[in-house]
């Protein structure tokens, strides 16, 4: 296995101390101060005033890592996508997981991309991932995996789906989100081909649920009775490249959205919506992220960059009420525009604020924003050439 350096503990308020203490299981539930925070009106924590915020180092020397989920005992699961290497990280070190790296099609956008932990991952060790795929034919797709984490031993458990479009590599997608419903929802990329968005048997340019046991469609999806059984797992469609999910506190389920040279989005997603990316005829980037020319009802986006994008990524909702005006933000990684843009909705879903915090304009793109148990954010950047990290953001 090979060890990457330990890395040292960075705080903007120049406070050291431990980055990772022991910690449950990522859990469906939240805490009962962060129930108590949640029923706050956003109002209300729009008028508190925002903390100082303390980011660390967890851990650094990764190139592009894509995403971080908390295990048990303080541990973190890290993926990084060129190399597709799965990396097990603990006090300031990461070690590789025994992952079938060779097995991941690796091109442009494309690789070993989001992570997923099972809520019972303290008594079952699965997790899964979403990544590119080398078909039988010698083509290539990008899939769903179940996994379990055996000491550093990543085994395989099934395929739970596969066939999602791949071109080049572009727009590849894809974020991982298990609800409080016990559904994994898969949020994917449209591979840059114009009429997969809205086409209903296409996996492309969708947000769809399945069972994460048996890979089968989740039973309460729209089109459930489809005669097509890929059409059954849809739950939203007509979106170009979808880079973010997030479930708020009120269960409503949020994705962030890749525009083209407008528009990268938040949208809050509604069963059966239809998003509105419809880049045809060939693949017309000049076509609105959300079209509403087209027939039947689009889904306007909650929030838009307009022009030009600065490349939203992962997404989570802050929680806890040490976080003062930014408890119950959508914290949004920037890529393009190298920072954290905090998002305030109502409790209807309308926009009513933005925040920059100044700290955390200083470690270039960022990839993944994941709450960690306890209120705590975690991001990844995705500046490549070894210099990246996982950092932990704390209000002080």
């Amino acid at each position: 296995m090979r060890l990457l350096p330990a890395a040292l503990s960075v705080s903007l308020l120049l406070s050291l101390g431990t980055v990772l203490g022991p910690g449950p299981a990522p859990a469906a539930s939240v805490t009962q101060d962060e129930q108590a925070a949640s029923a706050v009106s956003p109002a209300t924590h729009a008028r508190r005033p925002a903390p100082a915020l303390r980011v660390r180092t967890v851990v650094a020397g990764l190139t592009k890592p894509w995403d971080v989920k908390p295990i048990t005992r303080g541990r973190l699961l890290v993926t990084e996508r060129d190399s597709a290497r799965l990396l097990l990280v603990r006090d300031g070190r990461a070690r590789e997981v025994d992952f079938p790296s060779g097995t991941v099609w690796v091109s442009g956008e494309t690789g070993l991309m989001s992570l997923e932990v099972d809520p019972r991952f303290r008594h079952n060790q699965r997790f899964y991932t979403c990544q590119g795929g080398v078909t039988g034919r010698g083509g290539h797709d990008v899939r769903v995996m179940a996994w379990k984490l055996r000491g550093r031993t990543a085994v395989p458990v099934r395929k739970l789906l596969g066939g999602i479009p791949a071109t080049s590599g572009r727009h590849g997608g894809c974020r991982l989100l298990i609800a409080r419903n016990g559904a994994l929802l898969v949020g994917t990329g449209d591979a840059a081909v114009g009429t997969n968005p809205r086409d209903l048997s296409s996996l492309g340019g969708k947000v769809f649920r399945l069972d994460r046991r048996t890979g089968r469609p989740w039973p309460g999806n729209p089109f459930a009775d489809a005669s097509q059984r890929r059409t059954r797992y849809v739950f939203t469609y007509g979106h170009r490249n979808v880079q973010g999910l997030a479930q708020r506190a009120d269960g409503s389920l949020w994705s962030v959205e890749h525009g083209s040279h407008r528009d990268d989005e938040v949208n809050r997603l509604v069963a059966g919506g239809d998003h509105g990316w419809h880049p045809v005829p060939g693949y017309n980037e000049q076509v609105p992220m959300t079209d509403h020319r087209l027939p039947g009802k689009q889904r306007s986006a909650r929030w838009s960059s307009g022009e030009p994008t600065i490349a939203t990524s992962g997404a989570a909702w802050v929680r806890g009420r040490r976080w003062g005006a930014y408890a119950g933000m959508l914290a949004v990684g920037v890529q393009k525009g190298e920072r954290v843009l905090f998002l305030r909705f109502d409790r209807r879903g309308r926009l009513k604020g933005e925040r920059v915090p100044a700290a955390l304009r200083s470690y270039g793109r960022i990839r993944s924003v994941v709450s960690a148990p306890g209120g705590d954010l975690l991001l990844t950047t995705d500046n490549g050439g070894g210099r990246d990290r996982v950092l932990r953001v704390s209000p002080r």
